[in-house]
């Protein structure tokens, strides 16, 4: 069925390839929070703003949309970028096997333009339409945000558990059966581990610039509702997150065994196996370093000691990852799950203290850890996604093709070029996202500080967002 390609046989092409794919994901994926679940969050405060009729929700609200909208413009640039590098760079996998998962992409594609189009109405609406009306059109966006999510999850879980398809004797797919396709056994598990990700970590990043705020002294009311709010929100998805990452775990340990074998670095098939936290495998099977439990793997895995975990050498050498590879899913999966950890005391400290006293907590070190805990989020996002690919090698479609089959014939050196390029470009277009963001900030900041006249009636003029607020004057105890 197919030619067997091992590491040492693979194409010069696959390892520039791998690493321009990787680093533009990896890219990429920075942005994915924000455009997942910022519009929730932003109309979390809308809502709470025109309830309570608070003028500072409502210019917290109308602030974040200006960053969605710029986030939103920086991650069409780094999607699209993406969507080619799947045909020029994985040709082979594309060729044979799009029309199995591309309605994934397809998705994807409508969620983007379906985004593009409600952002702008979202962000035309502010001042411009009555409230209610503004705030209802605003509510497609969260769902549309997840709509973009299901797409690329659609296509990934495939990738990991691929159904929908019957393989004729050339080895080609028939019968495709879109449903099934769509709908794997790793989907679900998947998806919404996916999702709360994106909602812990747009909270946390949110929360953690009014953090550092609160930790420079400013605790005005504006600066109050800026953490409260999307850190509640995280700290509500946390335990959720947790839960769901424990299910999709054991979902790989039964549909994907030997991936679970490199996440754990069990080298041999057996019961009692030891849980190792990091720890490096090395090619003869042997682990060095780290911190050994012993049984605690057979036991997450099937709650009993004698659980069964399968090893890396149940299969051929050809047919698993390397003992490095391993060892990178093992280290990614560790730090995702230590950083979820943290982040679910933080979270319980949080709530706890909320629920007997209802108030914020004045620890200065609380503070310090959530205005960390944005940034600690990312990463454990960046792990989960190493965790995910890296651990699925040598295949680009589980048990189907591997990834040295699906590369591109361009030479290796033509690849290392457009990865340099592509490098610098992702440089000047995360400096550009970055300066217009401080350039926001410090304009917000210096309206705040001068105040400034209010604009006349049904004459937005361009202090208006940052000097009162889109629905009426901002209140003067919230001035910086």
């Amino acid at each position: 069925m197919h030619t067997v390609l091992l590491l040492a046989d693979a194409p010069a092409q696959t390892l520039p390839a791998r690493s321009m794919m990787a680093f533009t994901l990896a890219s990429h994926i920075i942005l994915v929070p924000l455009g997942v679940a910022l519009p929730l969050i932003t109309l979390v405060m809308h809502g709470y703003g025109l309830r309570r009729a608070d003028a500072d929700a409502l210019l917290l609200a109308r602030r974040w949309s200006a960053v969605m909208a710029v986030q939103f413009a920086i991650g069409v640039v780094t999607g699209t970028v993406l969507s080619f590098e799947f045909g020029l760079l994985w040709p082979g996998m594309m060729g044979r096997w799009g029309d199995v998962f591309g309605i994934g992409f397809g998705v994807e594609a409508w969620a983007f333009f379906l985004e593009a189009v409600l952002i702008a109405i979202y962000l035309y609406g502010w001042r411009r339409l009555p409230s209610r009306i503004h705030f209802l059109l605003g509510l497609p966006l969260p769902f549309v945000a997840l709509l973009g999510a299901f797409g690329i999850l659609a296509a990934n879980s495939w990738m990991n558990t691929p159904r929908g398809f019957t393989l004729d004797p050339a080895g080609n797919p028939v019968d495709v059966k879109i449903w099934k396709a769509v709908f794997t056994p790793m989907f679900g598990p998947e998806y919404w581990h996916f999702v709360f990700a994106m909602f812990v970590t747009a909270g946390y990043v949110v929360a953690g610039v009014y953090a550092v705020g609160r930790l420079r002294g400013r605790r005005d009311r504006y600066h109050r509702l800026g953490f409260t709010i999307p850190f509640t929100f995280a700290a509500v998805c946390t335990p959720v997150q947790f839960v769901l990452g424990d299910s999709i775990a054991r979902q790989v340990f039964h549909k994907q065994p030997v991936k679970f074998g490199a996440m754990e670095i069990v080298w041999k098939t057996d019961t009692h196996v030891p849980e190792y936290l990091f720890g490096r495998l090395h090619p003869d099977g042997t682990v060095s370093g780290g911190i050994r439990i012993p049984q605690l793997d057979s036991i997450l895995a099937g709650f009993r000691p004698d659980t069964q975990v399968t090893g890396l050498t149940s299969v051929p050498a050809s047919d698993r990852p390397t003992a490095t590879q391993a060892t990178v899913a093992h280290w990614a999966f560790d730090t995702m799950v230590g950083i979820g950890s943290v982040l679910l005391l933080l979270a319980l400290w949080y709530g706890v203290l909320w629920l007997r006293r209802r108030r914020l907590p004045e620890s200065p070190w609380f503070f310090r850890a959530a205005a960390c805990a944005g940034v600690a989020s990312v990463l454990a996002v960046e792990c989960g996604w190493i965790t995910t690919e890296v651990g699925r090698q040598p295949w680009i479609v589980y048990q189907n093709m591997r990834v040295a089959e699906a590369v591109t014939a361009t030479r290796s050196t033509s690849l290392w070029i457009m990865f340099a390029l592509v490098v610098v470009v992702y440089v000047f277009v995360f400096g550009s996202f970055l300066a217009v963001l401080l350039r926001m900030r410090s304009r917000w900041r210096l309206a705040d500080e001068q105040g400034g006249p209010r604009p006349a009636e049904g004459a937005p003029g361009p202090d208006t967002p940052e000097t009162d607020t889109p629905y009426g004057p901002r209140s003067a105890g919230s001035r910086l």
